[in-house]
């Protein structure tokens, strides 16, 4: 297991300043009107009404960061409904900066290419994530982009040896691996919490589900011997330390703990 590695995961919204826009929407018609036309067409067809990608609005970034020197947990976060692009921007520059390992559950379905779009909406820069090998040539035959690589590891598809039918959901993967998987809300509730602002609730909920990332990933190393028994036990205990350090200040990580325990 060679270091550094990123372990990401986002929460989003539904993008409604974008789906007014691509629907004409009437001046004087609310948000909530809006969003509740579209779900009730939808609806009317039996379609779900799961935004389309490139209609995500990203609140949240979070992140485990893992190298030499240690262990860390950081979110990006869009604070005032404005800073959207900053957010993608500055989750990119990580990324350019270190070159690290990414590694995702269903990023590669899901978080990548809302990050994608969203990344194009704003004009966001990231030419290293980018590289297939023109300035790199290494990057030619590991990159961030193919789905076959290892630069970007989304665990969830190489576990179903990518076949959809055969995906497993990251909650219950980690519970079943002893880890305290989900807790707080689920996906399907982020966009009420949002409207109720909540957002430091979503912001950790965000940092649970990449901590349960993180350490199935660990798990998947020991299995593959990227990590040996003791490794991996030492990368736990590490864990455990840097959030028992974190839980005085944030409540989230103290009931991650007492899960875990």
């Amino acid at each position: 297991m060679s270091w550094p590695v990123l372990v990401f995961d986002i929460e989003s919204i539904p993008d409604v300043a974008g789906l007014r826009l691509l629907r004409d929407a009437p001046a004087d018609a609310s948000d909530a009107q809006v969003y509740a036309a579209w779900a009730q067409e939808r609806k009317d067809k039996g379609q779900s009404d799961f935004m389309p990608l490139h209609l995500q609005r990203i609140l949240v970034i979070s992140c485990v960061f893992r190298n030499g020197e240690g262990l860390r947990v950081h979110s990006f976060v869009d604070r005032d409904g404005a800073s959207e692009g900053k957010v993608v921007q500055n989750f990119f520059h990580t990324v350019e900066k270190h070159v690290p390992q990414l590694v995702s559950w269903n990023g590669g379905g899901f978080d990548l290419p809302v990050l994608h779009y969203r990344g194009l909406r704003h004009g966001v820069v990231a030419d290293k994530y980018w590289d297939l090998g023109d300035d790199d040539r290494e990057f030619k035959w590991n990159n961030y982009i193919s789905r076959y690589h290892m630069r970007h590891l989304d665990l969830m598809d190489l576990l179903a040896m990518y076949q959809p039918r055969a995906s497993a959901p990251l909650d219950a993967m980690a519970k079943l691996c002893g880890f305290p998987g989900k807790l707080g809300m689920d996906g399907s509730q982020v966009y009420q919490a949002y409207l109720d602002g909540k957002l430091e609730d979503i912001r950790r909920y965000c940092e649970t589900d990449v901590m349960n990332t993180y350490l199935l990933y660990c798990r998947f190393q020991k299995m593959r011997s990227g990590l040996t028994e003791a490794e991996y036990e030492q990368e736990i205990a590490l864990v455990k330390g840097t959030l028992g350090g974190l839980a005085e200040a944030e409540p989230h990580w103290r009931e991650y703990l007492a899960a875990w325990a």
